[in-house]
């Protein structure tokens, strides 16, 4: 049963490449990378090998031994022969040479045991290979969902800091104006810090996140992809039990220790029993023993070599055996009750967070009416700023609770999957082969063990720190003709958040009837578009740099240059709105890049 267990230079050499190259990586590299060159998948596939090794030597006992000795050397002897010839002592010099074959006959069935010991042993090294590649493989996973998780949870703090600004500006504008109070600011600017050390903790947890995947995986995680639920899950926990003990490595691996065993007890009955071997042998001598002259002679023997006594010795290691029979038994009974106990954590994860899941999309619902509410309700007078700011919190909490229950579920998917030792058939991913050559892994690991993908794919994300407190503090905006010219910045800006809101209805009614895509055939194809790319994305961010309003009787133009930020897509561009009022209201007309 020999499985070869090898990682070719070049399979090594395109993992590590993702990490350099600006295309996304997805979780099947990820995992592959991860069990291809992780040390600790690769410690045991070296020992695999070397337990095939060990079985080549046990088969040898099954094959003929041939010796061959030679010596040259002073000889002094005195007996018989040299008194015999008047001589007490007779110096000669001594040459000899011998060659001997011996093939064993029977041995107590000893070689053919430890073969089967060898094998079963093999057997278990195997499956521990396949159960630390299956456990590195979802650390990998988890780790990959790491990453994706604190990005996530870095946009929606990026988000929630953005609307403590706005939030911050309306106050300002309105204790400028007389209607509000000194102390709202004060308020404001307290949360607005909190929520800003709540972006830069999600910041280093980001990059935390991105050393711990380097670790486990290899490669660093540029553009990860997002992850697809798992489609061949067991309908039931019963079923999942079911298919865990019949394919969990570890389980099989401990069936196979307990096989070596036994295979072991056997092996030491051997001293009961008498061997049996075939000895063929060739002597040449020359002046041996005092006699001058040749002496040679050939010999063709069956010997037989039994032990009647050894102390107890023998009994004694055949009942240590049976004892070490019971040890692995037991040791595998453990396995089971481990076995059992991962699938039912895991499926128990599942299930929860899959039913957390629908709750926690309705609180983001109902938390995102409420804040809408609050703040029209805010503007009008008739809710204070506190519980403004308080829906504002509870909104960011319900949304950061909606992710980590997402990621969770995910989590907890390809935990069943491992628990029934299938994530590496699910994913499509092969075990090592080793190569002599593994220095090159680890010359390629460090060429990229101080870099760094993270910090210019959440770069954006951190740009509202940047952003001055105050708008007295901001660059002016430019307005040519300053008539109506608020009223369309105020359009301007509540399209720019409902677009980073992925609030769709209140995206689109930012758009007049009369508006006309360019590239669309039709005005609802165009809506079923942005449809698809807002809702599909999980978070959006939008900034809007060097605004430039002119405004002409009814119609006005808005200048500015668009950064375009998601989990999948990023985008600078130059980009101008043309509105018009529509009931005295403006509405976009056109949207083109320039």
């Amino acid at each position: 049963m020999r499985v070869n267990l090898t990682l070719k230079t070049g399979v090594v050499a395109v993992c590590l490449a993702v990490s350099s190259a600006s295309s996304a990586l997805n979780l099947r590299d990820a995992v592959e990378s991860a069990i291809q060159t992780n040390p600790e998948v690769l410690v045991q596939s070296n020992e695999h090998l070397a337990r095939l090794h060990e079985l080549d030597q046990a088969k040898a006992g099954f094959k003929p031994t041939i010796d061959l000795t030679a010596g040259i050397g002073y000889e002094n002897t005195d007996n018989n022969s040299t008194r015999a010839r008047g001589h007490d002592w007779h110096d000669l010099t001594r040459k000899e040479a011998a060659l001997n074959l011996r093939q064993m006959l029977f041995d107590g069935f000893a070689t053919r045991s430890e073969v089967e010991r060898q094998n079963a042993r093999i057997e278990s090294q195997k499956q521990t290979v396949d159960g630390t590649s299956e456990n590195i493989g979802l650390q990998a996973v988890q780790l990959y969902l790491q990453v994706l998780r604190h990005k996530d949870l870095m946009a929606l703090s990026s988000e929630n800091l953005e609307a403590h600004a706005r939030i911050y500006d309306q106050v300002e504008l309105r204790s400028k104006s007389g209607v509000g109070r000194s102390s709202d600011l004060s308020q404001v600017r307290g949360r607005r810090s909190s929520a800003s050390a709540n972006l830069l903790a999600d910041d280093v947890n980001v990059k935390d996140a991105e050393t711990n995947f380097l670790r486990v995986v290899g490669v660093l995680p540029t553009a990860l992809e997002e992850v697809a639920a798992v489609d061949v899950l067991p309908a039931s926990q019963d079923e999942a039990i079911r298919m865990a003990l019949e394919n969990h490595p570890t389980l099989k691996s401990a069936d196979a220790d307990v096989a070596a065993t036994v295979a072991q007890h056997e092996a030491s009955k051997q001293a009961f029993y008498p061997r049996f071997d075939l000895e063929l042998g060739a002597r040449y001598g020359d002046d041996l023993d005092g006699t001058e002259g040749r002496d040679d002679d050939m010999t063709a023997m069956l010997r037989m070599r039994y032990n009647l006594f050894a102390g107890g010795k023998d009994k004694a290691r055949s009942a240590q055996t049976a004892r070490l029979i019971n040890e692995a038994k037991e040791v595998r009974n453990n396995t089971y009750r481990q076995v059992v106990e991962s699938m039912r954590l895991s499926w128990a994860a599942y299930e929860a967070t899959q039913q957390q899941l629908t709750y926690l999309e309705n609180y983001v619902t109902a938390s995102e009416k409420t804040r809408g509410a609050y703040a029209k309700q805010f503007n009008l007078g008739k809710r204070t700023l506190l519980d403004l700011l308080d829906t504002e919190n509870e909104l960011f909490e319900a949304r950061r609770a909606r992710v980590n229950a997402w990621h969770d579920n995910q989590l907890a998917q390809y935990r069943i999957l491992v628990a029934m030792g299938k994530l590496k058939e699910y994913l499509g991913v092969q075990l090592p082969e080793i190569d002599d050559d593994q220095g090159k892994v680890q010359m390629a690991y460090a060429e990229i063990a101080d870099k760094s993908v993270i910090e210019s794919e959440v770069e954006p994300l951190k740009a509202v720190l940047e952003e001055p407190v105050s708008l007295m503090d901001k660059k002016p905006t430019t307005i040519k003709n300053d008539k109506n010219a608020k009223a369309v910045l105020a359009v301007v800006d509540s399209w720019k958040a409902a677009w980073s809101s992925q609030d769709l209805n209140s995206y689109l009614s930012h758009y007049a009837d009369s508006f006309k895509p360019r590239k669309a055939k039709s005005r609802m194809a165009w809506e079923k578009s942005r449809k698809r790319i807002i809702g599909g994305a999980k978070w959006i961010k939008l900034k809007l740099d060097n605004i430039k309003v002119t405004v002409d009787g009814q119609g006005a133009v808005v200048d500015f240059t668009q950064r375009y930020n998601s989990n999948v897509y990023s985008d600078v561009s130059e980009k101008r709105l043309r509105l018009i009022q529509v009931s005295g209201s403006w509405k976009i007309v056109e949207e083109s890049n320039r």
